[in-house]
């Protein structure tokens, strides 16, 4: 009894309905086999494990089950039996990879002529298609075009690119989809269920993502987990028996690059070579956790409950925005394609982490809110006669800043704007902080009011949690934080200042422009005129 196909074997869909995904292709071959509308050719394509072979079978038991053509066989009679144990005489099963000449598809093709022996239907099913000869191929090609009304041809490939056109426009094709880890995760759960073998739910999610997309691959690696366990298959042992790596130093990596640690990213590195973790798995592994990241943060519900990395992944969700998970993605993506181009795969790595750093925005709108009153440089477009633009010079506008207090009735009488100043906080957390003043802070509890048209930042446990634990920080000793909506749009909130400073500016920014010399000069002597919308103040 083989360690590798035990399982595979044993839970070989036997039916439609025992099908884990690929709906798209069952419901088509169903309300063809309900309607009596037969095709003579079908050709199933889709990377190894997803059920080409399989589907194959059962579509040649509604072709040929006693109780007539159906969608669900019955799977007792003589005609169900036999081809669930490989016996029946009307279904050929060739496999074109170690048959692929022209003498073996002649020969098949000489027996299609003759009526089926026992069963409605003769079926054929070629596997891996694309391995047969171009003269074998010309020659089915004949049948494909007046096949005999009681034959017909299932054939599978996992490279439609290398079937020629003429046998492809003769076929109905279905193009079976990987399978998604969460989808062979259920069934791992299931089928370990009716094994009654226990398991933790981290070794499936590692058995789900190395058999990529293949159900058959789970199912072999579930076999040789149970062999290699004693009793339970936990996340441990699979890791060990995988050789994978725990990955956390994926997410210390991201967590430093958030701080902008470019000496803390190369250390990283280091010990990733030290511990021999191939840098282009790295790199792989890096894109599929940016893409769980960027699922996190706009569908949270398709990370799972029960997904021992959730509070993690849900952190760093919060601590980078959308558009920085899709750069970096991106960033990793290309830097992946270009590793073999570098002058090794250390350099080439590293030099991927410190695009990634250069990237990365600065917290210069954060630190601005520390420093004094400063003056900042206006830009603005002067249109001459409606044909000719010119860039103005750099004009000086002094910025002033509006003060306000946080109301505040704690012994410790803290500004709540500037606390914001001094604190790490990002993503979701950040904007909660943002729209609240601070209206008591007694013996560790803390209590925001939180502006009404900002009521949903109420409801995010997430944010509410991150704030705290930030808060908790930052004091050195445990914040309660309660959040409480009152804080009316007049209240001087740090969004509320940070937008009258920004339109404070902009003022400034008008004024500077219309008040400038050269652009009085340009305006009588030239007709300029200043393009409003263009106007802005510029940091420095």
């Amino acid at each position: 009894m083989s360690a590798t196909s035990v399982l595979a074997r044993k839970w070989r869909p036997k039916n439609f309905a025992q099908l884990a995904g690929q709906e798209h292709v069952v419901q088509a071959l169903t309300n063809a086999l309900s309607q009596n509308r037969l095709h003579h050719a079908y050709l199933f394509t889709g990377t190894r494990g997803v059920g080409k072979t399989t589907i194959a079978r059962i579509f040649a038991k509604s072709l040929n089950c006693e109780s007539g053509i159906t969608a669900t066989p019955c799977g007792v009679c003589s005609a169900c039996t036999e081809i669930d144990s490989g016996r029946f005489v009307d279904l050929m099963e060739l496999d074109a990879a170690s048959n692929t000449q022209v003498d073996n598809m002649r020969e098949l093709l000489e027996s299609a002529l003759y009526a089926p022996s026992s069963g409605r239907f003769k079926v054929y099913i070629i596997d891996e298609v694309h391995m047969l000869s171009k003269s074998a191929f010309n020659a089915m090609l004949k049948t494909l075009e007046e096949p005999p009304a009681h034959v017909k041809f299932i054939l599978a490939t996992t490279d439609p690119q290398k079937i020629p056109v003429t046998v492809l426009s003769r076929c109905l094709q279905f193009n079976l989809k990987q399978m998604p880890p969460a989808l062979i995760v259920s069934h791992l759960k299931y089928v370990l269920g009716e094994e009654k073998i226990p398991f933790e739910n981290g070794a499936l999610n590692l058995v789900a993502r190395a058999a990529q997309g293949s159900m058959r691959d789970a199912l072999s690696l579930m076999d040789q987990a149970i062999a290699y366990s004693s009793g339970k298959v936990d996340e441990s042992l699979v890791r060990t028996m995988l050789g994978a790596i725990d990955q956390g130093y994926l997410f210390d990596f991201l967590q430093t690059l958030r701080t902008g640690d470019g000496a803390g990213l190369l250390r990283i590195a280091d010990d990733m070579a030290i511990r021999s973790i191939a840098f282009e798995a790295a790199l792989q592994d890096l894109a599929t956790l940016l893409h769980r990241i960027a699922l996190a943060q706009t569908i949270p519900q398709a990370i799972a409950e029960d997904e021992p990395e959730r509070v993690r992944l849900m952190e760093l969700a919060q601590q980078f925005t959308p558009e920085e998970i899709q750069l970096n993605y991106q960033i990793v993506i290309h830097g992946r394609k270009e590793l073999d181009l570098a002058p090794d795969e250390y350099a080439g790595f590293t030099m991927t982490l410190l695009r990634m750093l250069a990237f990365a925005p600065n917290s210069a709108g954060d630190k601005a809110l520390q420093t004094p009153p400063r003056v900042a440089p206006v830009i603005a477009k002067v249109s001459v006669s409606g044909a000719l633009s010119l860039n103005a010079p750099k004009l000086v506008a002094t910025e002033s800043r509006a003060t306000y207090q946080a109301v505040s009735d704690s012994s410790d009488n803290l500004d709540w704007n500037t606390l914001l100043t001094q604190i790490n906080v990002q993503g979701m957390a950040r904007e909660l902080a943002k729209n609240s003043v601070l209206t008591s802070f007694i013996e560790g509890r803390m209590v925001l009011s939180l502006a009404p048209q900002h009521k949903l930042l109420q409801s995010n446990k997430l944010a509410v949690d991150k704030l705290q634990a930030v808060l908790s920080e930052y004091f050195a000793k445990p914040i309660k934080l309660a959040i409480e909506l009152g804080a009316s749009k007049d209240v001087a909130t740090p969004a509320a200042v940070e937008q009258h400073e920004k339109h404070t500016r902009q003022q400034q920014a008008e004024a500077a422009i219309k008040q400038d010399a050269f652009v009085r000069e340009a305006q009588a002597h030239l007709g300029a005129q200043v393009i409003e919308s263009s106007i802005r103040p510029v940091s420095i």
